[in-house]
């Protein structure tokens, strides 16, 4: 995409001074099921988004198709508990897969393509006064939080992701296909708050070799504010 064609002083949300305020990755949520048989599309969708380093694409698969004949062994209820959280703050009485939310902010059906580009193009021209790095120190990851702006009291969620992985699906709406999931959320978790007003550094346990992916989110399913990842 074009991104250097955009105006950010122009973009929704760029309310600081430019010297202030920094473009962050794009995060991309898939709510999906293996026993969904809408999702494989959307799957396949999230998979475009590898390698590219302006967007942090996470499939989050959930638990509430399992009783079609097929457990989905990457589901958690805390991925469906996400997503209703998500429902909640939006209005919204019903949730469906596949879904697509994108930075925290707009959602869309998962499996459209012009309508997913649409809103990461619209998020990726979006500023924000926050920073956030990330760094290994042995046995640890070093989470660094700052703004130059005040900012509401925001949840440091910490989320490790199993790159790709091959499926064959035996029973279920899918039944009969093989299928490759990439972006495989296996972790999730909250590992502090920030109140937003003066700079953070935490440090957080860290082992193993999977990609590890850090959002500062406003609380109550509100907008990711920042994303950081080490792969």
């Amino acid at each position: 995409m074009a991104l250097g064609v955009l105006l950010a002083l122009h973009a929704p949300g760029a309310l600081m001074a430019q010297e202030e305020a920094v473009r962050q990755p794009v995060v991309v949520e898939l709510y999906t099921s293996q026993g969904c048989s809408s999702c494989p599309p959307a799957d396949a969708l999230l998979a475009e988004l590898a390698g590219r380093e302006d967007v942090i694409p996470l499939a989050l698969h959930v638990d509430y198709w399992d009783y079609i004949g097929w457990k989905d062994a990457f589901a958690m209820p805390g991925f469906t508990k996400r997503q209703k959280g998500y429902a909640r703050a939006q209005g919204e009485k019903m949730i469906y897969t596949p879904q697509v939310i994108v930075n925290g902010r707009e959602d869309a059906v998962g499996s459209r393509p012009m309508k997913v580009a649409d809103l990461i193009l619209k998020e990726s021209a979006r500023l924000t006064p926050v920073r956030l790095t990330l760094a290994r120190s042995g046995a640890e990851l070093v989470i660094t939080i700052a703004s130059k702006v005040k900012i509401r009291p925001c949840d440091i969620h910490l989320i490790r992701y199993l790159p790709q992985q091959q499926v064959d699906i035996l029973r279920g709406e899918n039944a009969g296909h093989s299928i490759t999931y990439t972006h495989i959320v296996r972790d999730w978790q909250v590992v502090g708050q920030w109140q937003g007003d003066t700079m953070l550094e935490k440090r957080v346990p860290f082992d193993g070799d999977a990609p590890v992916v850090v959002l500062v989110q406003e609380q109550r399913y509100g907008p990711i504010l920042a994303a950081a990842r080490l792969r």
